[in-house]
């Protein structure tokens, strides 16, 4: 895991290196343990190592291969590279390293744009063909790790975070008004290729852009999973699903154990990461590193779920860290978790895994963590009331049950010059339901939920907060084989026993009951979904503050009613719509954009 940046121009000038250095700079926190930067002539790439594969300086990058011609960075990790590595030694391959880094670069020389076929893991890579000039982004199938891209017609810039590009300069900061509908129609998410800001995108999940030395570009998506039943499967009892689930989770789970460094787990006490032990410790690791966190009560809220993680860590002997993190460091915890975040997200667990992975990198550089199996295996509330929908009545099923307000409702919240100029968010969602491979209404919105609203959501939360401190969480729930076979799954599977039914059978046996039998629990941080006292006034100075006057987002009624009473008003999901409103704010304010 790493941060990487570059720069390609397309007007004959050589790459900006002084920018470059400034967009590495930025990245220092994903990337602590090196960094380096490669120019040629328009091309420039720059990257900052945290070592976890090969901790030898043969391991650094920009890695360079004059043989094959080829520069690369690359953050991530490829779970698989022992086994590629051979098949390319056996195609004729010299390696100089035992670096997953080198195995990208030999892995592009010998198959080309389809390199990414090969690799099972998370990444995002950009590699330069010295001779052509030619550039190649990817990013893995789930969109795990993050590629931002900034693109003029003279050059373009691509980096792991936001933060990196606007210091490289030059960026075009001024928000995207279809995106701020998107924020907030789908709790903060933004679908990819957009930001919040109209001059920076993102690469898609499970896509190959090739830019070519004059700046033309051509993207591809090589992976597309199944929601539908399969002929390959007919015939499957219940039981079959379970353990077929199960089989795929054991091997997702032992693969993400790759490393040269231990490997940790983030321990919430819930049914997915106390899977994740059990499976490990079935499969023979001893002494594994469990973490856990905590927070004081509030507003009549628990603050932590050490009960069950404290449970699950006895059970299965773990070296089990409870973390108490005092009500003084979340004030503070705030404004860190959005520093730390490459787009403005509403979710109040940002601050909880900020301060986590904060004590958590203290002890090791690399943790597994259950995020994705609601979205994958159908664990929200949401799903319930889409079973037996008709295909023609998803759409408006799933906008019923999961926007946080409708295209006519964001004059409620909007000032009329930031309203959209046509219905964004529902044209999305009637885009990406109408796409051929999913069966029902149910496998449509898990479709969604999986490849686009937990992408830019959980996904972009745990890497924007574990890596501020240099932590590499790896997620087993999102292995891309693992997806596609839940994809298969019969829904009514999924919604059994109140929702993951499919996996909860599968644990049994294997976890504690009280666990797979608990009330669904997240990440508890009271004092913030609670706004009182100091937490309201942050809220309440972003709110007031004169830049946020002077851009005039939000009608200034709406605003004064939810100060006035700030716990009242709710999305359908349950967001505060005062925090929502504020967070953006705070984002916009921290940056200086907008």
């Amino acid at each position: 895991m790493c941060g990487l940046a570059g720069e390609v121009r397309f007007d004959g000038a050589s790459a900006d290196v002084a920018a470059l250095a400034r967009m590495t700079g930025c990245l220092v926190h994903r990337g602590p343990d090196g960094d380096g930067i490669w120019a040629r002539g328009p091309v420039a790439l720059g990257h900052r190592r945290l070592s976890i594969i090969d901790l030898s300086p043969a391991g650094a990058q920009p890695m360079v291969d004059n043989t094959a011609g080829i520069t690369v960075v690359f953050n991530g990790c490829i779970y698989n590279y022992r086994e590629l590595r051979a098949e390319l030694q056996a195609a004729g391959h010299r390696f100089f390293s035992t670096s997953d880094t080198e195995v990208v670069e030999k892995a592009y020389a010998q198959w080309g744009t389809r390199f990414v076929e090969h690799l099972l893991g998370m990444f995002a890579i950009a590699l330069v063909e010295h001779e052509s000039g030619r550039l190649v982004l990817a990013r893995d199938r789930l969109g795990i790790k993050p590629l931002y891209v900034d693109t003029r017609a003279d050059r373009v810039r691509f980096a792991s975070t936001v933060q990196a590009l606007l210091a490289g300069g030059g960026v075009d900061t001024s928000i995207d008004r279809e995106a701020l509908a998107q924020y907030l129609t789908f709790h903060s998410v933004v679908p990819a290729p957009r930001t919040i800001l109209a001059g920076v995108r993102k690469l898609p999940p499970a896509t190959v852009r090739v830019v070519e030395r004059d700046g033309r570009s051509t993207d591809t998506t090589y992976w597309e999973p199944e929601f539908t039943r399969s002929q390959e499967f007919a015939g499957w009892s219940a039981r079959d699903w379970e353990q077929g689930l199960l089989e795929k989770l054991r091997v997702a789970v032992e693969r993400r154990m790759v490393a040269d460094v231990p490997v940790g787990v983030l321990l919430s006490g819930g049914l997915d990461s106390s899977l994740v032990v059990a499976l490990l410790d079935a499969a023979g690791q001893r002494d594994l590193a469990t973490f856990s966190i905590g927070f004081d009560s509030a507003g009549g809220e628990s603050g932590d779920e050490y009960e069950y993680s404290s449970l699950v860590a006895k059970e299965f002997g773990t070296d089990h860290h409870r973390i108490h993190v005092d009500s003084s460091r979340l004030l503070p915890g705030i404004d860190a978790a959005v520093d730390a975040m490459s787009e403005p997200m509403v979710s109040h667990d940002c601050v909880a895994f900020l301060l986590l992975s904060q004590e958590v990198s203290k002890s090791v550089k690399v943790v597994q963590s259950g995020q994705g199996a609601d979205e994958v295996l159908g664990g929200y509330s949401w799903y319930p009331p889409l079973a037996g929908v008709p295909r023609a009545d998803a759409v408006e099923a799933y906008a019923q049950v999961f926007f946080d307000r409708r295209y006519a409702g964001l004059a409620d919240v909007l000032a009329p010059e930031w309203l959209p100029g046509s219905d964004t968010p529902g044209n999305f969602i009637t885009e990406v339901f109408g796409r051929p491979g999913a069966e029902t209404s149910l496998d449509a919105a898990l479709r969604n939920d999986t490849t686009v609203m937990l992408v830019d959501d959980p996904v972009k939360r745990v890497d924007n907060m574990t890596m501020a401190h240099g932590l590499e969480a790896r997620v087993p729930f999102l292995d891309h084989e693992l997806v596609e076979f839940a994809g298969r799954i019969p829904p009514e599977l999924k919604l059994a026993d109140g929702g993951k039914g499919v996996l909860k059978r599968a644990a049994r046996g294997l976890v504690p009951d009280a666990v797979i039998d608990r009330t669904k629990g997240y990440f508890p941080v009271p004092a913030i979904r609670q706004l009182e006292g100091p937490y309201l006034q942050r809220v309440r100075d972003a709110l007031t503050d004169p830049a946020a006057k002077r851009r005039g987002l939000f009608r200034p009624e709406v605003v004064d009613r939810l100060l006035a009473d700030p716990n009242v008003d709710r999305t359908p999901l349950g967001s505060n719509v005062l925090w929502q409103l504020a967070l953006l704010e705070m984002w916009l304010q921290h940056h200086d954009v907008g």
